[in-house]
């Protein structure tokens, strides 16, 4: 009995140790009565059931301390009360719990009880699965999230002028293109020196130049700095699905005839080029294009306009080839600026900008692991090298395919395995085409491919995968995210395609717009220099832009780095030859990529092998003349 004492007292003693401390705890709480009027924690009527702590409500209970027992009572559950709280005290005598006040946040129970309409739940999910995969650039744009479905050709709208000479998703996103735009000057610097330099002189007044390119922020620049000295614009997009939205709808609040969207079909691409070209009262002289399409546009529906047109501007593989094609067959009808083979554009914009892309583009897309995959690169033109590098570097297993006998020694000089497509195409991860060719990536190898294997293009042209052979009854094709799709094959192996075989970096990821700023300046000289050249300085030809022009493009973004050139001297000049003033190369002067230098240099044969060939060369040349 002693024992049975001593424990009771003991226990007796921690409940009174606990309801010490219960009773610090809720010292300072709040009563009902102290609560502010209005305030969200509302304590309900008496009458509703007492809130037990540990059920939700722990620190918002409202005591009453005028009710609660004391510090030495026990607590204890009364069946009969329906789990209710009584407490017993020293004496034995039963003592009721005081009922405590129930707190509720104002519209708690509202919010709870509303359920989505079915637009509604639409809307959300959509938000849902596109807010991981949307961002504000290239690859996506603040239009993706939209719930509107309505053809912006179905729209009637006006910018806050009243002008309506346009044809975009949403007028109402121009505030956030215009940040985009202006984050994207600062990375321009050599666009904006243009622009502040020629501005006074306006070397484009008349001018009327007609675009068809991707339509960026970077793009905006340009167009914005034309427009700035002199020129008229009216754009169209180049890529279905590389327009900026919200770009496109600051453009057109400042007054710019723009006509594209992110998502056009094919029939909305030729429309939208349609309404650039044929407007009353107004014809372009200039042509500026990306890919070809535009000036074929008109070839093939506006001959006659090209008697007006003073040149064309292109700075894409695919245009340039369709040009020169033009040529040889004796139907150029004006000049042409070949900007896609100039130094500016081949060594910086598709080498460094592609080799920072592409990674980007895949990672924002498939959440891919680049170490130990195995990676086949189509192409090692200039775009191939940036890929190859970069893939490289992550430290991915990187063959090429190569047609050039000399990119190809090129490639296996960089360290890579140089493979024909058929014999590696079970085996790689991800398959990167990047030649300007059709038909690199036919069926037969989509067939062969593994499970789960990447499929994409850093290419202008969608021709280089065989897209439309996999639109077939025995495939299925599933929309994973924005231009991710599953292709799946009846035994169930699928391959990931990314923006269904079109550009991938400006598809589905950004450029970068230091890259872009080389490639905009090199585009508007070229510009001003078929707009000013006098009569009979270009025939209907292909020409490249003139070196001193290349030069000042690179000069132009030297301050950026807080880079110094170091000048000749008279002495110096007149020994190589050269004007102190440029320019320092010859037109046929070939400028190498650093990974092909380094291993040039460092390959132990190399040049006994250089200077024996040349020898053989010399030779030949010799008896043959």
């Amino acid at each position: 009995e002693n024992n049975k004492g001593l424990c009771e007292t003991a226990a007796m003693s921690v409940q009174v140790v606990a309801a010490k401390m219960a009773e610090v705890e809720l010292k300072d709480v709040p009563t009902g009565k102290d609560l502010p009027a209005g305030s969200p924690m509302t304590p309900t009527s008496e009458a509703e059931p007492s809130a037990k702590v540990g059920e939700g409500s722990l620190g918002l209970l409202t005591p009453n301390p005028a009710k609660m027992p004391q510090a030495s009572a026990m607590k204890r559950s009364d069946p009969q009360q329906n789990g209710g709280e009584a407490f017993v005290n020293r004496d034995g005598t039963v003592a009721e719990a005081p009922r405590m006040k129930k707190i509720q946040f104002a519209e708690q129970k509202q919010e709870f009880n509303k359920r989505p309409s079915k637009i509604g739940r639409r809307s959300l999910s959509r938000s849902i699965s596109q807010s991981s995969t949307d961002s504000y650039s290239s690859a996506a744009s603040y239009t993706d999230s939209s719930d509107d479905e309505t053809s912006p050709r179905d729209k009637q709208q006006k910018n806050s002028k009243g002008n309506g000479d346009f044809c975009i998703k949403n007028i109402k996103q121009a505030d956030f293109g215009r940040r985009e735009i202006e984050i994207a000057e600062q990375e321009m610097p050599a666009l904006m020196a243009l622009r502040k330099r020629a501005q006074g002189e306006k070397p484009l007044a008349g001018a009327k130049v007609v675009g068809c390119t991707h339509i960026t922020a970077q793009t905006a620049v340009l167009m914005e700095t034309l427009s700035a000295l002199g020129a008229q614009c009216r754009w169209a997009a180049c890529n279905i699905y590389s327009t900026q939205n919200e770009v496109a709808a600051a453009l057109a609040e400042g007054g710019f005839s723009v006509f594209a969207w992110k998502g056009e079909s094919e029939d909305d691409f030729w429309w939208c080029i349609d309404r650039c070209v044929n407007v009353e009262g107004w014809q372009p002289n200039m042509i500026l294009d990306d890919g070809g399409d535009l000036t074929h546009w008109i070839y093939k529906k506006y001959p006659n306009m090209f008697k007006k047109i003073k040149g064309i501007v292109e700075e894409s593989v695919t245009g340039v080839h369709r040009l020169y094609q033009l040529s040889k067959a004796g139907k150029l009808c004006v000049p042409a600026m070949n900007v896609n083979d100039s130094v500016t554009k081949q060594k910086f914009d598709n080498l460094y900008c592609c080799r920072e892309s592409i990674l980007d583009g895949l990672k924002r897309t498939t959440d891919v692991m680049f170490g130990g995959k195995q990676v086949v690169v189509c192409g090692y033109g200039e775009v191939g090298k940036g890929c190859c590098a970069a893939l490289k570097a992550m430290g991915s297993i990187v063959y090429v395919t190569e047609i050039d006998p000399i990119c190809a020694l090129q490639a296996c000089m960089d360290g890579f395995r140089l493979v024909k497509l058929n014999e590696v195409i079970r085996q790689v991860d991800i398959v990167i085409t990047c030649t300007g060719n059709k038909n690199v990536v036919v069926r037969e190898y989509l067939d062969r491919m593994k499970n789960g294997c990447i499929v994409c293009n850093m290419g202008h042209s969608n021709t280089e995968i065989d897209v439309a052979s996999l639109r077939t009854p025995e495939l299925t094709w599933e929309r994973v995210r924005s231009q991710v799709d599953h292709v799946i094959w009846p035994d169930g192996k699928r391959i990931v395609l990314l923006a269904e075989g079109r550009l991938l970096n400006l598809s589905c990821s950004t450029v970068p717009t230091f890259v872009l700023s080389i490639t905009a300046t090199t585009q508007a000289l070229a510009l001003i220099e078929l707009y000013n050249a006098p009569e009979g300085r270009y025939k209907q030809d292909v020409y490249l832009l003139p070196k001193k022009m290349d030069e000042y493009v690179a000069s132009l973004h030297l301050p950026t780095f807080d880079a110094h050139l170091t000048e000749l001297t008279d002495e110096q000049a007149k020994y190589l030859g050269l004007n102190k003033n440029g320019p320092f190369k010859p037109n046929y002067y070939r400028y190498e990529n650093i990974s092909a230098i380094h291993a040039n240099l460092f390959h132990p044969n190399f040049y006994i092998y250089t200077n024996y060939h040349l020898l053989l060369y010399f030779l030949f040349f010799s008896l043959r003349y």
